[in-house]
């Protein structure tokens, strides 16, 4: 549950499609045996703590064959765009590939978010910032994350989420943190 209120979450035409193509998860995301079990139909569940926010969340959001709406409300206002406090409704199989990776790893401790949705603005003045920033991230499209995973190696993290081939993954060595995705699978 995360630990501060969304006072802007509506419900979305984009987040009913995404539900409806459930059963599309596998070639969306990549194929193998960790994705076929995603789609097996145990309860997915995810422990999140946004680092700029001090925000939390630790539950199930997706269960009985359908992700479930109040979870995701929560987890679009905890991957919020800090800067100007902006949700977006954000694609759940970034949830599933962040799962399949927690679960692959057997990892109690959770995800630390660095940055989940960006706005436009905010991407913009990162990319002058840092050449490292996409002027045409998946971030504005809430399908990315920047992550840590509490206790484990970001080299480790990135290498295994390339293995699996189930999104984009680019390694931020220097900085300590994975960038994740649910666009196709790519790595840098």
């Amino acid at each position: 549950m995360v630990t501060a209120a969304c006072p802007c979450c509506p419900a979305s035409g984009r987040r009913t499609l995404l539900r409806g193509a459930a059963g599309l998860l596998c070639g969306a995301i990549g194929g193998g045996a960790a994705v076929a079990q995603v789609t097996a139909g145990a309860a997915r569940s995810l422990r999140i703590h946004r680092m700029q926010t001090e925000e939390s969340f630790a539950g199930i959001y997706w269960r009985d064959g359908r992700y479930d709406r109040e979870a995701l409300k929560q987890l679009d206002w905890l991957f919020r765009d800090p800067a100007r406090e902006e949700a977006t409704p954000m694609d759940p199989r970034l949830f599933d590939v962040m799962y399949i990776l927690a679960r692959e790893l057997e990892a109690e401790e959770g995800f630390q978010v660095i940055s989940g949705y960006r706005s436009p603005e905010t991407n913009a003045a990162r990319a002058r910032e840092s050449g490292r920033v996409s002027r045409a991230s998946l971030h504005m499209s809430g399908m990315a994350a920047d992550v840590r995973l509490a206790g484990r190696d970001s080299f480790g993290l990135a290498r295994l989420a390339a293995a699996m081939q189930i999104g984009g993954v680019g390694l931020y060595r220097r900085d300590g943190f994975v960038h994740l995705d649910c666009g196709p699978a790519r790595r840098w």
